[in-house]
């Protein structure tokens, strides 16, 4: 998650939010100036590929700007925090941003770097939190999703185990025999992943699952 790599020829287009007037224009000096990146104006025609949001943490009004800004559209996020934990860590990737800085770290070359991260669609930490934010996700898979059956993919343990039963050569039949299910149950499982998941069909499926170390 913390390899930053350089990005292809191209400016990024950049949103800047900040907190207070002088956080945006420290911000903005930062960035206007770096060849990497292209900084929009209020009444700019095209839309941020990132939104990049200054603030001190990330409390309920901050959490409600994110989730605005999530829903405005497909941009990418990046948030610069004075204090950040690996709760705020999470409660920002919920929202779509997946690039957090420490405001004493926000140098215009880490900015530029971690920008250009997100726009690749990569994300970025502070190092030493990437250990508790692991802890976290850890946590929610144990005691929130794996009694529900569920997993970070979004597909349940039946539909995984159908999946692998598929990649094994199996048909339909041999599939609900295994699983002591009727064929339309089968059939059923494996439409809703294909739709869930905007797969084209049971061979996309299975490497998706297997993209994904399921099976």
């Amino acid at each position: 998650m913390n390899a930053i790599q350089e990005r292809p020829s191209g400016r990024v287009r950049v949103e800047l939010r900040a907190a207070d007037p002088i956080s945006q224009a420290g911000a903005a000096n930062h960035l206007r100036s770096r060849p990497e990146i292209q900084l929009l104006t209020q009444d700019s025609p095209d839309p941020p590929e990132v939104v990049v949001v200054v603030v001190d943490s990330v409390d309920d009004e901050v959490l409600r700007t994110l989730r605005k800004i999530q829903r405005a559209g497909s941009a990418r996020g990046v948030l610069v925090l004075t204090e950040v934990d690996a709760q705020q860590l999470v409660s920002a990737a919920e929202c779509g941003f997946t690039g957090v800085v420490r405001r004493h770290e926000a140098t215009a070359e880490r900015m530029v770097q971690v920008i250009s991260a997100v726009a690749r669609g990569e994300g970025y930490v502070p190092p030493d939190l990437l250990g508790s934010l692991l802890v976290q996700v850890g946590q929610v898979q144990g005691q929130v999703l794996s009694p529900r059956g569920l997993n970070f993919t979004g597909l349940a343990n039946r539909e995984i185990e159908v999946l692998r039963l598929v990649a094994e050569g199996y048909d339909t039949a041999d599939i609900a025999v295994k699983l002591a299910y009727s064929e339309r149950t089968i059939k059923n499982v494996l439409h809703a992943v294909m739709t869930r998941l905007n797969l084209r069909n049971r061979s996309h499926a299975v490497a998706y699952a297997l993209r994904q170390g399921l099976i």
